[in-house]
């Protein structure tokens, strides 16, 4: 098991963080592992590291951080997703040394994030993370917040996994073969915890799709659902992993007949 795929099953959103600044040796991994990050797009994602107190940056949900890394995209067909991808893996990566995170795409000033992390035309960032090691006890405003999304709970599998069209609920062999990919992806975080990604599986290939929820799209940010499909697709490409496969990503929409709101957005084949 690779230590992004261990990562997963502890992890969760940090928002009451110690006040102590990275360790040197932490940090040093960290800047390391964004600076070979990578997704299946082929699309460019930029991670860059900001002092909070010197870029005078914040949010009004986070409390005692010390760093936020900012993630930009270049405004391309299929950024949303391969943001989502490599946003996460920098987020499951920074867990696995015992750094917490959360996503943040909207409370926060946006203005002051961009002009810190010298956002270029062409680019967009659609979220920030809060980099620092969690403190003892989560605050009020933190433990009510997790409560009001129910961030701890999922969609049942049936909800979310189907078998060769969305009429019929993912069973049997192909299901078993699959069972630890997509329990990773079922306990993938999204945005109000709304796990907008719907996957139907075929031969050695499983198509993603974005169940729409209104409210998730913006200029600044692109399609927050999408990057949360893009956040769903880099946990069951590490448990693929994790089997030994080597996953890729292909545009290739099967034209299945679909429930309404829902949008083809990749393939994975193995």
């Amino acid at each position: 098991m690779s230590e992004l795929t261990a990562a997963i099953p502890g992890r969760k959103s940090v928002r009451s963080f110690d006040g102590a600044p990275l360790r040197r040796e932490d940090r040093e991994k960290l800047e390391a592992f964004i600076a070979s990050l990578d997704n299946p797009f082929g699309v460019n994602v930029k991670c860059v590291l900001l002092d909070a107190e010197k870029e005078g940056l914040g949010s009004p949900v986070i409390t005692g951080e010390k760093l936020y890394v900012a993630g930009m995209v270049e405004a391309k067909p299929l950024a949303d997703a391969a943001f989502g991808f490599s946003f996460e893996k920098l987020v499951l990566f920074a867990w696995s040394l015992g750094i917490g995170t959360t996503w943040i795409a909207g409370t926060m000033k946006r203005e002051k994030f961009q002009q810190a992390c010298g956002l270029a035309a062409g680019w967009r960032m659609p979220c920030i993370s809060p980099l620092g090691y969690p403190a003892a006890k989560r605050s009020l405003k933190e433990t009510m917040m997790r409560k009001g999304v129910g961030a701890d709970s999922r969609l049942p599998a049936e909800k979310l996994f189907f078998d060769g069209s969305f009429d019929t609920p993912l069973a049997g062999g192909r299901l078993a073969a699959l069972a630890g990919p997509l329990e990773l992806t079922r306990w993938a975080p999204s945005a109000v915890n709304k796990q907008p990604w719907r996957l139907v599986a075929g031969e050695n290939e499983v198509h993603f799709y974005e169940k729409k929820d209104k409210g998730y799209v913006g200029e600044a940010t692109g399609d927050l659902q999408k990057i949360d499909v893009g956040i769903a697709l880099c946990h069951f490409f590490l448990g693929l992993e994790d089997l030994g496969k080597t996953p890729s990503v292909i545009l290739a929409d099967p034209g299945l007949a679909l429930p309404p709101e829902t949008e083809y957005i990749a393939t994975v084949r193995f």
